[in-house]
């Protein structure tokens, strides 16, 4: 005589198929969640730190600042030192480390040569962003490449002599009439005559002292070409990215593209941001890569998948079958 169920039990039965269904689909989410190094999940967003140059303090990023934080992000742009290769970047790296979390470290002109250094060594910086920057090697100064790519700059500038706590040096300033043509040709003039008023002053060893690391050997790095740029020569902005493998893009704007192309230039470090939030962002290539870790991830959820579904239809096959 045959068994009858008792009463709901075929509701029961007949939620089998679905609910191993739904384990192979939640068996899958789980499995293609990004997974940080420490093996959790990676959510939380980057710190932005934006790196000014020579002539510039950190008001040059305000434009950047006010959209990268109506994103959501948490922005810090640090003063400049303007003292020193060496010295400026050491600041640089004890700012960093009182960073938590993941970093994007961005530079414009004299910054690229500091985030290049500072960055070296330290794991939470997952990408770099240069705007129109000095991004040296290791052996060159700002002074080699510019020699190898000579800009205007040299007729803009006047060299003036300081001392300060027993140390003395020379100084660099724009002078205030060369100011609008060759370094913020887009901005109006009465916004370059408050810029030549305010300008910071950068000592000489900036330009002259040689890399000893190059952090964008190792992290990936996005470069903002600035097509009309007469301080440093776009051709070497160029050949920058392009040595370093960035991720670029080129648009047309002088030397100052974060005041005078805020969306261009928060564009690109959002770029920079968004590939930071992943696992592993990628360091720029040409042509095809091919990633073994992942396919082999997506091979195992496929398996993993095709498995659970295969015993969720077999289990509903033999539900269904009357009872001997």
């Amino acid at each position: 005589m045959a068994a009858f169920p008792v009463p709901g039990s075929w509701r029961r039965i007949r939620r089998a198929p679905v609910m191993a269904a739904g384990c192979a689909v939640a068996l899958c989410t789980t499995l293609a969640a990004p997974v940080a190094a420490d093996g959790g999940t990676t959510t939380a967003k980057p710190t932005i730190v934006l790196v000014h140059g020579a002539f510039a303090d950190a008001s040059s990023w305000n434009g950047v600042v006010e959209r990268l934080e109506r994103r959501g992000y948490t922005v810090i742009a640090p003063a400049n030192p303007l003292r020193g290769l060496y010295s400026d970047s050491a600041y640089i790296a004890s700012v960093l480390d009182s960073i938590k979390g993941p970093i994007v470290l961005a530079g414009h002109s004299y910054g690229g040569e500091l985030i290049s250094t500072a960055a070296a060594g330290n794991p939470r910086v997952k990408s770099l962003v240069y705007v129109s920057a000095l991004m040296p090697d290791v052996g060159e100064s700002g002074m080699t490449l510019g020699a190898k790519f000579p800009s205007e700059l040299g007729t803009a500038t006047k060299s003036v002599p300081y001392r300060a706590g027993g140390v003395s040096g020379t100084d660099l300033y724009l002078k205030p009439d060369r100011i609008h043509p060759i370094f913020a040709a887009d901005l109006p003039e009465s916004t370059t005559k408050v810029m030549a008023v305010t300008q910071r002053p950068v000592a000489t060893t900036a330009f002259s002292e040689t890399a000893k690391v190059a952090a964008w050997k190792n992290i990936p790095s996005w470069f903002l070409v600035a097509k009309q740029d007469k301080t440093i020569n776009p051709d070497q902005e160029r050949f920058e990215a392009k040595r370093a493998g960035s991720h670029t893009v080129e648009i047309d704007s002088s030397h100052v593209a974060m005041i005078s192309h805020p969306d261009a230039v928060t564009d690109l470090v959002l770029q920079a941001a968004t590939s930071a939030d992943s696992a592993r962002p990628a360091l720029a290539a040409t042509g095809t890569t091919h990633d073994a870790r992942a396919e082999t991830a997506l091979t195992g959820i496929a398996a993993a998948s095709l498995t659970v579904g295969a015993g969720a239809v077999l289990l509903g096959r033999r539900l269904r079958r009357p009872a001997p």
